[in-house]
């Protein structure tokens, strides 16, 4: 996830909002001559022409362009799935396996402004998925399981309890302080969402590693009974006051765990309950000091379990892990198990969907597996330096 915390976008939206209810009650009269004139010229019949010609040679070019780009992404999709059967017969997979040609790019004519909008057909407003803020996951867990998680009471307190639980589990201090470095931009904090700026954002991604509520949902339907089973253990050394605000959690987190359970391990009905309010509150738990550390903790396990599970053996690199944590185990590992002399010729076009791969400015950028992961160590080697890096690193 390689948004970062956006703290001057917002800003400047809402400067181009407020601004346009006033240009938009501007009257022709009141403009100078020459500015009406040249509004009155721009619908003028010979303006209207120059526009459905400029349109046709637009709509043309861009024809032409999707048929080229629909062509490769389909190349791109057949590839994979040769890669995968490769897989599953455990044969080699050979740089034969990738498309070796960079996405096409358009370069045509831009789309002509209309002199006479009004004469267009009106659009039906796209309605915008709203996207839930850790305020709306508190209060759905509040709605949904008369419960609040338990946030630290400093950012050092959470630090050092996912340090504990990463060590206890087998990760090490590089792996979770350089993936933190990378995907909060090294001075995160447990509840860090991406994209958020007050009052929006643009994932459900929150934490250390950036869990999305489906990734919450899936852990605690494949985990959840260990997590259940760690927070036992823990109330019994536990007494009072202390001991009841623990059992009522490990009461809730059980129930959080039977929804979770309730449909099939399958990514897509996961991604389902993540999509309603009683996911949005079972999200909330990435944000409880005793459950939070669990779900950061076995996101990034689940990804070295499955390398080990496909025979890669060596530690993960923490830029590797990333990859996996970005993309997806399968898909990253993908990546991770390819030779060096390959990652330097296959583009990375190879391990996105043509929706994703285009709002990727840094899988553009970076456009071979090999420059993917140098930049990915690269912002990991800066970020690490930053104050909250540090921290964490001085928790394990």
């Amino acid at each position: 996830m390689l948004a970062h915390p956006i703290r001057c976008s917002g800003y400047i939206a809402l400067a181009l909002l407020l601004m346009a209810p006033q240009a938009a009650a501007i009257d022709v009269e009141t403009l100078p001559a020459t500015t009406a004139g040249a509004m009155a010229q721009a619908a003028s019949p010979q303006a209207i022409a120059e526009y459905r010609r400029k349109l046709k040679e637009y709509l043309e070019a861009r024809n032409a362009f999707d048929q080229e780009a629909s062509a490769y992404w389909g190349s791109i999709a057949d590839k994979r799935r040769g890669r995968n059967a490769k897989r599953r017969e455990r044969l080699a997979v050979t740089l034969d396996d990738y498309v070796l040609t960079q996405p096409p790019v358009y370069s045509g004519p831009r789309r002509p402004v209309n002199p006479a909008p009004e004469a267009e057909e009106p659009r039906e407003p796209r309605e915008r998925k709203h996207i839930p803020v850790v305020a709306d996951l508190v209060k759905a867990a509040a709605d949904h399981f008369q419960w609040t998680p338990q946030q630290p009471t400093n950012e050092l307190e959470f630090k050092r309890a996912y340090a504990r639980v990463a060590s206890a589990a087998g990760l090490t201090r590089e792996q979770a302080v350089r993936v933190y470095a990378f995907e909060t931009g090294g001075n995160g904090n447990h509840a860090s969402q991406s994209g958020f700026h007050g009052s929006h954002a643009i994932s459900t991604a929150i934490g250390y590693n950036q869990l999305l509520t489906t990734n919450t949902v899936e852990l605690l339907a494949e985990q959840g009974p260990e997590f259940v089973k760690a927070l036992t253990e823990k109330a019994a050394h536990l007494s009072g006051p202390a001991r009841q605000t623990m059992d009522r959690k490990i009461a809730v987190l059980k129930k959080m765990v039977t929804l979770a359970r309730s449909v099939p391990d399958e990514w897509a009905q996961h991604e389902k309950i993540g999509d309603t309010p009683q996911g949005w509150a079972l999200h909330a738990m990435v944000l409880d000091v005793d459950v939070g550390p669990l779900l950061q903790t076995h996101k990034l396990l689940t990804s070295v379990i499955f390398a080990r599970a496909k025979g890669f053996m060596r530690p993960l690199s923490a830029a590797e892990l990333e990859m996996m944590n970005l993309t997806g185990d399968g898909t990253g590992l993908d990546m991770v198990t390819m030779p060096q002399p390959l990652r330097e010729q296959v583009p990375t076009s190879n391990f996105f969907q043509r929706g994703g791969y285009e709002r990727n400015p840094v899988a553009i950028r970076n456009n071979t597996v090999a420059k993917l992961l140098a930049v990915t160590d690269s912002r990991m080697d800066s970020n690490s330096n930053l104050p909250g890096a540090k921290e964490l690193a001085a928790a394990f």
